[in-house]
Parts: C-alpha cells; structure tokens; sequence
C-alpha cells in the first residue's frame, strides 16, 4: 500500500534535513505508519545503516518497504528502549515521532475515529487493547468524565456535557458515533465540527493514554541518543506540544512557580537545537490541510554527556 493512500508524510523534508543522517547511523522512526518518513530515511542510508520502526497499528505492517536495513517492531512506541536495548541498539544517530493519527486510521470508518461516519465508538490505535471510547463513556464516574474532556478536548462546558452522556447511558449504552453526536447535540456551541472534533480528542487520548505514553518515550529513549544524535517531534495539539517543548527544554514534565528565577539545571543531556517549533509551508498546508497544526520540535544530545 503506498503511503499516500494511507498517510502524508508530514514536515517530510524538514524532518530528513533536522534528523541529519548519517550513511553508517541508527535511526529510530517511532512512528511508522504509512512509512512516508522511513522510506526518506531509508534512501539517505548507506549499506550499513539501520532503521528501527515502531507502530502499535496491525494496519501499519502493510505499507514496510522490502528492504533488509529496517526493522519493524508492532508495539507502542512508549516501549521502544526496552526492545533496543533487546537488540543491542541503544545508541540512536536520530530518533523522530509523529504523534499525528493517520489519515488512514480517520479514512477507515469502522476504526471510529472520524465524526464524519457513524461507526462503534472505538478509537483504539492498538485492536489489542481491550477499552474502547464506548466503555469509557458507558463506565466512568461522572467526575472522571467530566475532567477527562477538561482536560484533554479542554470543553468548557464539560460538565453539562458529562450530565447528558450520564443520563442517556442509563437509558441506553452509547455505543455508536451517531447514537453520542445526538445525545449531545443539544450542548454544542460554536463550530459543531470543532466541538466534536474536541470531544473526539478527548476520548482518543484516553482510550490510547496518548499523553502517558508519549511521557515514557520521551524519559526512556532520550538516553538511547549517541552524543550529537537528534530529537525529532512532530505535535499536533497543544497538550503534547507542551510536554515536548517542557522535555526538551528542562527534561521534566514538572513546572514550578520558582522555575522562572533559577538557571536552567546544567546536568541536562539535551540542548534546543531550535528555541522555535518548525512549522509547515504554506505549500504544504495547502496539498494537506491535516498538516495545519503540526509542529515539529528538534533537540539534541549534547557532545560531551556521558552515554
């Protein structure tokens, strides 16, 4: 399957040009997908490069290039140290992560992801995982619920949001797309599509534990970067492009009123290699409206950290 039937290879350049490649270097493409960024990478490698690929999505497999440099591994990227240091694979040229969802998991109607079909409200990236977007609406407690889509659709009006969902499913289980758009219909406000689209987000993180995952990548691989070995992230919503932008900078996810009055901690192994994100062309924009909120984020292993 070409991978722009299943997804657009985003900031495809800008990634290739940061990861700077080296013909004899390790990569890690934490994110594989359509295998857009992989095949780019793959082409700047000599004979004796290696790519490491990692995606969670069964769906994913379809699109690896038949190429003895690659190696694919079907898990969640949050468990990508465990298996390099399996293969003896620790010290990372460039590591890149494309959190955005597939075009081609939004496209398949039954994976339920997109508001655009009425399908299961699934959502899940992994088919093993077991909770899908329905048991969360059907099963938690209404305060859960309520600072869910708060905190990660940031609703601002969750709660009335939360007591609809609460008194339907005691109706009915809400187990569809078109069945909860109905149910809530009667709180939306603003551009329905967005409000949606929100809510869709909120529900898409926690069936996936997105943010978590995304938290244990970042802690565990950054030591598996070789000195000077880049960072590469592409965020495409505000609460992953924070956690990015906080590890990169302080390798922590805690803030502090005092963090603004003291120095940065000098025992960090990372450096900006940007102080700003990159962001897509207005060509690119253009050609996929889905790469309007990409952001990607470059760091680097300082040269004289110890590995």
């Amino acid at each position: 399957m070409a991978d722009t039937f299943y997804h657009h290879a985003v900031l495809l350049q800008e990634c290739i040009e940061q990861l700077d490649i080296q013909p004899n270097g390790i990569y890690l493409d934490a994110t594989f997908g359509g295998g857009g960024h992989s095949r780019e990478i793959l082409r700047k490698l000599g004979p004796n490069g290696k790519l490491i690929a990692f995606d969670q999505d069964s769906d994913a497999r379809r699109n690896l290039p038949q190429d003895e440099r690659i190696l694919f591994i079907p898990e969640n990227f949050r468990y990508a140290s465990r298996f390099l240091r399996m293969y003896k694979l620790t010290n990372l040229n460039g590591v890149l992560a494309d959190l955005g969802v597939s075009s081609h998991q939004f496209d398949t109607a039954e994976r339920g992801f997109s508001t655009r079909y009425n399908a299961d409200l699934d959502m899940r990236m992994d088919a093993r995982v077991s909770t899908k977007a329905s048991d969360i609406l059907n099963s938690y407690p209404e305060k859960k619920l309520q600072q869910l889509f708060e905190e990660y659709g940031e609703i601002t009006n969750a709660k009335a949001l939360v007591q609809l969902v609460m008194k339907e499913r005691n109706a009915s289980h809400l187990l569809s797309i078109q069945s909860f758009k109905q149910v809530i219909a009667p709180v939306m406000y603003g551009n329905p599509n967005k409000y949606l689209a929100q809510v869709f987000q909120a529900l898409r993180i926690e069936v996936n534990d997105e943010l978590g995952a995304l938290k244990d990548f970042l802690q565990t691989i950054t030591p598996c970067l070789a000195p000077k070995g880049r960072l590469c992230v592409i965020t495409f919503h505000s609460l992953e492009d924070r956690l990015v932008k906080h590890w990169m900078k302080e390798e922590s996810f805690e803030t502090s009123v005092s963090d603004t009055f003291l120095p940065q901690k000098k025992n960090n192994i990372l450096e900006l290699v940007h102080k700003k994100p990159i962001l897509p062309s207005a060509d690119e924009e253009k050609r996929n409206p889905r790469s309007r909120s990409a952001k990607l984020r470059v760091a680097a292993r300082k040269s004289d950290s110890k590995t």
